[in-house]
């Protein structure tokens, strides 16, 4: 049932985004919401943008209407013909309304925040801003957290941090066509996979959905692009992977691996991440702002290698892919020595992306 269940859950949203995105194209013309060419992009010519509306519409009304009838159906008992692997949940998803509607809110805000971004080129700065209010707002009122047996303190502070970094490594991978929305794609499967397997209807439910809206998507964006997410998808795709990372549990039942589970979203994510913190770093090294876009990115030091881009975003979708399989496993393992072998396998992908970039030249 539960596999039913996933597959009918990403289909919706795959259609929804594969309908609205082409709606999105049209209106990005009428409304002159292009991305030109110039400075750190190299596309040939103007691109349509909102892209990034047809992942959000295609999560947003799934979600609201789900909540809804879960809402409605917990008050009236739900009806008679409703299976009982159904019926069993409704009194539990209609308790996490609240949080669900906190949740979406903060996506919403992000993407008003992108949608502006992508008309008017915000201050990198103030995007940032926004993300840490929305970040503190979700932890705080959502209850979104990490790290919660550490303490009150330092569990506020990881899941603020976690949910800044994610959200902004997704912002920051959105540099290729095709790149943000697959590797997005591979880390909602991933942890599709762990929340099913545990039985988290809730987050699952959530997962599918966002899996489903990056697929539909996907077609339009991949190289040569008709359409781009623009900050307005980048930025929800990182927030939502960080939101639903922080909700997934990674204990199996009846175990208590905790102290490697903790380690999953960090291993799952980890080529999104190692590619934000070495743009970071090599921006600060050259005494330039860490929040300017540039062609110093993971990707681009791959075309500078020789690479075509479908063969360089199609390299970091296997990276990330591996990275993926080593975090399915993580939470299985017994000891140390399994973990270990885990942590390094996910090393030496780092160490062999870092050797494809080391003496690379730089235009």
């Amino acid at each position: 049932m539960m596999l039913y269940v996933i597959l009918v859950s990403v289909a919706v949203a795959f259609v929804l985004s594969a309908l609205a995105t082409p709606v999105t194209q049209r209106l990005a013309v009428r409304w002159g919401m292009l991305d030109t060419p110039g400075r750190h992009k190299a596309h040939a010519g103007p691109v349509p943008l909102l892209g990034g509306c047809a992942i959000f519409f295609a999560i947003l009304l799934p979600s609201l209407l789900a909540l809804a009838v879960a809402s409605v159906w917990a008050r009236t008992g739900g009806p008679a013909w409703l299976p009982k692997e159904f019926a069993e949940h409704i009194s539990g998803a209609a308790a996490k309304a609240p949080q669900a509607l906190g949740i979406l809110a903060g996506a919403l805000v992000l993407h008003v925040v992108g949608l502006i971004d992508d008309r008017r080129n915000l201050s990198p700065w103030l995007k940032l801003l926004a993300q840490v209010l929305v970040a503190v707002g979700v932890v705080v009122f959502a209850k979104v957290r990490i790290l919660t047996a550490m303490g009150g303190s330092v569990s506020t502070a990881a899941s603020i941090l976690w949910l800044v970094a994610v959200t902004n490594a997704f912002n920051f991978m959105d540099n290729m066509d095709g790149l943000a929305a697959g590797v997005g794609a591979i880390c909602a499967a991933a942890l599709l996979a762990a929340a099913a397997s545990i039985g988290q209807v809730f987050v699952s439910a959530w997962l599918c959905l966002l899996l489903g809206a990056q697929l539909g998507f996907l077609p339009y964006n991949f190289h040569p692009a008709r359409t781009f997410m623009g900050d307005a998808g980048s930025m929800i795709l990182g927030y939502f992977l960080a939101v639903t990372s922080c909700l997934t549990t990674y204990v199996p039942p009846g175990r208590t691996y905790y102290l490697y589970g903790i380690f999953v979203p960090v291993v799952l994510m980890a080529v999104p991440l190692y590619d934000a913190a070495s743009v970071i770093l090599l921006r600060i090294r050259e005494g330039r702002s860490p929040m300017v876009g540039d062609r110093h990115h993971f990707s681009h030091r791959l075309l500078r290698r020789g690479m075509k881009v479908r063969a360089a975003v199609g390299t970091i979708y296997l990276c990330t892919a591996c990275t993926a399989i080593s975090a399915s496993l993580l939470p299985h393992v017994a000891d140390a020595t399994g973990a270990v072998l885990i942590f390094a396998q996910v090393l030496i992908i780092l160490m062999t992306i870092a050797l494809l970039e080391w003496g690379e030249s730089r235009p």
